[in-house]
């Protein structure tokens, strides 16, 4: 775990936001009804499933509001590498070198200081933190898939489970053989959304194994929130503006997560 890590978790962790004494200053535009949110950064309105919410601790730091419950006025931010990271052009090496390891890139310090009106202490490793944040939280969230009986581990029950039932999500290993991955969805419906967030020693770890590589999940609320954390983290990975989309865009795939979720009432 990093510094900004330890202080990002210890703002989130403390007295200060279990009481609600948050900087309740935010971006004016940015509204917290609705489905769509804008991002401080690229000033699109997207659904807020494909953004991560930040709040402003007392002390300026800024802190992550991964299930957006934190009191105070929120911040958005598209879940992009695209939006977070520093493009490394000769441009960005040059800024890169001006402005040292230890800080964030300008453009992020300045969108989030413009929407909490005032100095914010934004990490350089922003994206890293909140890789390793989702990555922990969708592990908890398929943890608790397995317990309540919504989750059936390994090639031929996960298999089973999707030709037998409703269920049209699939996690797999991010680690895990491609070719075994393709064989495994050879049979699968059409509509399944495929998802590979964790790799297979934590999967299987979940599921007390050695090493998971398939995992179908059962539709519901559970599912629904695996599958929008895990698509925030592969936006985040991935850097791509399907990722970030637009409003258009991400209104349509956030009707497919909620379908595949079975999430769609």
């Amino acid at each position: 775990m990093t510094a900004g890590d330890d202080q990002l978790a210890g703002a989130a962790e403390s007295g200060d936001v279990a009481s609600g004494r948050l900087d309740h200053r935010g971006d004016d535009e940015a509204s917290e009804t609705g489905p769509l949110r804008q991002c401080v950064v690229t000033r699109e309105r997207l659904p807020k499933e494909r953004m991560i919410r930040f709040v402003i601790s007392p002390d300026r730091q800024l802190v992550p509001d991964l299930s957006a419950r934190l009191p105070g006025r929120g911040i958005w931010l598209s879940a992009s590498g695209d939006v977070i990271q520093l493009q490394r052009g000769q441009e960005d090496r040059q800024r890169k070198e001006k402005l040292g390891d230890g800080l964030a890139d300008r453009r992020l310090i300045r969108a989030f200081s413009r929407a909490a009106r005032g100095p914010v202490s934004v990490p350089s490793d922003l994206s890293a933190i909140l890789q390793a944040a989702l990555e922990r939280r969708i592990a908890e969230l398929l943890g608790l898939t397995r317990r309540a009986g919504q989750a059936v581990a390994g090639f031929e029950k996960a298999r089973e489970c999707l030709r037998t039932t409703s269920s049209r999500l699939v996690l797999q290993a991010s680690d895990g053989s491609m070719a075994e991955r393709v064989r495994f969805l050879s049979g699968a419906p059409p509509d399944t959304m495929v998802l590979d967030p964790l790799p297979g020693q934590v999967m299987g770890r979940i599921f007390g194994r050695d090493h998971v590589v398939h995992v179908a999940v059962a539709p519901g609320k559970l599912a629904q929130s695996l599958a929008v954390d895990a698509g925030r983290l592969a936006g985040l990975r991935n850097r791509s503006e399907r990722a970030m989309g637009s409003e258009r865009t991400t209104r349509r795939e956030t009707v497919a997560v909620n379908k595949a979720a079975g999430a769609n009432g």
